[in-house]
């Protein structure tokens, strides 16, 4: 099978190469998916599991990628709830071959049935940003209704479905990005805009949930913002700030299936729309990934037309 892997750190994208690989097996509670689109972040190059397993032993040549959406071919000893033929879109584990390629072997427990009305492509761009804004709000933020919501990066792929949950929720939300970025993150649903390069940010005032995707100067800032009681959420790492009377999280998504179908029927009910910047190709997508142009949205890869 066709598959993108990758054998050197240092050579970021450049080292990514489109070879020919063996196609996985399933193993005891394992599903083999025939990929139809698959999703990926360039911070992959930095994760630890990209390289070596956990037992920090060399894992390479590793395939990339970790979201997916398409149809199960194959079912492992002791496999439940999903079968053959069935559409699914889930999150691979970190430390496993990935998405990028025609067959990926997967646990069962991190997919979830992809419904008939929602494209293979809106389902492969659905885990990482779904599941981050999910988990962030919900489970690390505590988010209730009628809370104030400041949502970095808010036209980008996870900010865009923050915002929309966090409405959805009734939330006030704030979001932030580039002056190009402002009608674009209105439309997905924030209340206000803040331009980080022309606008202050402290005036936003008082805040009850920061949800960071930026980190650094901005998200030392955002923490003196937080109101008592307040969370600042972060998926960029540990931070060396906190809130004087709030909570500060970081924490790294992790699948769940029942989340993936709550995101799921939003999508399909049109409650929820996904933020997809660019889909290309299997074979185009080591041009793709290496481009200098930037683009607002999920980039995604259709692995089979």
């Amino acid at each position: 099978m066709k598959a993108i892997v990758v054998t050197d750190q240092a050579a970021g994208t450049a080292g990514m190469k489109l070879v020919e690989r063996p196609r996985p097996q399933a193993a005891i509670n394992d599903v083999v998916v025939e990929v139809h689109a698959a999703g990926f972040v360039n911070t992959e190059l930095d994760w630890p599991s990209t390289w070596t397993d956990r037992t920090f032993r060399d894992r390479t040549p590793s395939i990339l990628g970790h979201e997916l959406a398409g149809v199960i071919t194959a079912l492992g000893y002791g496999t439940t709830g999903l079968s053959i033929g069935q559409r699914v879109f889930g999150l691979t584990d970190w430390y496993r071959d990935g998405t990028l390629a025609e067959y990926v072997a997967v646990e069962a427990r991190n997919l979830a049935p992809l419904p008939g009305s929602v494209d293979f492509t809106v389902g492969a761009s659905l885990p990482i940003s779904g599941l981050t804004a999910w988990q962030g709000l919900f489970q690390h933020g505590r988010l209730q209704a009628g809370q104030s919501v400041l949502a970095h990066g808010a036209a980008g792929a996870v900010g865009s479905i923050v915002t929309q949950l966090a409405r959805e929720a009734g939330a006030y939300v704030i979001g932030t990005g580039r002056a190009a970025d402002r009608q674009k993150a209105l439309d997905f649903g924030a209340n206000e805009f803040v331009d980080l390069g022309n606008d202050t940010l402290e005036d936003v005032g008082g805040v009850d949930l920061v949800f960071d995707v930026i980190g650094g100067d901005v998200q030392k800032r955002s923490a003196t913002l937080i109101r008592a009681g307040g969370t600042l959420v972060t998926a960029v790492g540990p931070t060396d700030i906190r809130p004087v009377d709030g909570l500060t999280v970081d924490f790294v998504v992790e699948a769940d299936r029942a989340q993936l179908s709550e995101i799921v029927e939003r999508v399909r009910d049109g409650r929820l729309r996904t933020n997809i910047g660019k889909v290309s190709s299997l074979d185009d997508a080591v041009a793709t990934f290496n481009s200098t142009e930037r683009r607002a949205g999920k980039t995604v890869i259709s692995v089979l037309p």
